[in-house]
């Protein structure tokens, strides 16, 4: 880390962001095809709009900042990526509504690392008096909210779907293990 501000750490973390958003726009493609559940596939493809419009914000912040905005590679979001992209990877071996709980799993891991992200420039914004990139922000960050909730809602329906089989099999070993208990001893 090279800032020695919080103007500085400030404008590090918004590179770090844009960057962030830039792999999103390369991914998000992906997932969508990847998904079995065409609601899923909906909800990738408009955060992707959405992921796009969050970039051209922080291309505006840098504007009014007097700067061209640059990216910082973004480890976190890299990592978070890749990990996302094993499950593509391995998309041939999983049913359709498992490998939809994956994607979403992955997916929501990277919303939750954006609102922390946006909120901490949110609040870096407030403290330096950057009343409009604040507000900015926080309609990314409140975007970001919205589509982990729409990820909650989604997975509330594929988790059962994906869990459905699993259970089933599993309260018949359930109920073939206490019939097998309940045997008389000889």
């Amino acid at each position: 880390m090279k800032a020695n501000s919080l103007r500085e750490l400030y404008v590090e973390q918004l590179k770090d962001l844009y960057d962030a958003e830039h792999q999103l726009i390369k991914a998000l493609p992906k997932l969508a095809e990847a998904s079995s559940s065409d609601e899923l596939r909906n909800a990738f493809e408009e955060h992707l709009d959405k992921t796009k419009q969050h970039a051209q914000r922080i291309e505006q912040i840098f504007e009014g900042m007097g700067q061209k905005a640059k990216t910082q590679k973004c480890k976190g979001m890299e990592g978070l990526v890749k990990e996302g992209s094993e499950i593509l990877k391995e998309e041939d071996d999983i049913d359709g509504e498992v490998k939809d709980a994956a994607l979403i799993a992955a997916a929501q891991r990277v919303e939750h690392y954006e609102i922390a992200g946006y909120g901490t420039v949110r609040t870096y914004a407030n403290l330096l008096g950057e009343n409009e990139a604040a507000n900015l922000l926080q309609q990314t960050l409140d975007e970001e909210k919205e589509a982990d909730q729409t990820l909650n809602e989604i997975a509330e329906q594929i988790n059962v779907e994906a869990g459905h089989g699993e259970v089933e099999e599993e309260g018949a070993a359930r109920r073939t293990r206490t019939v097998t208990r309940r045997k008389p001893a000889a």
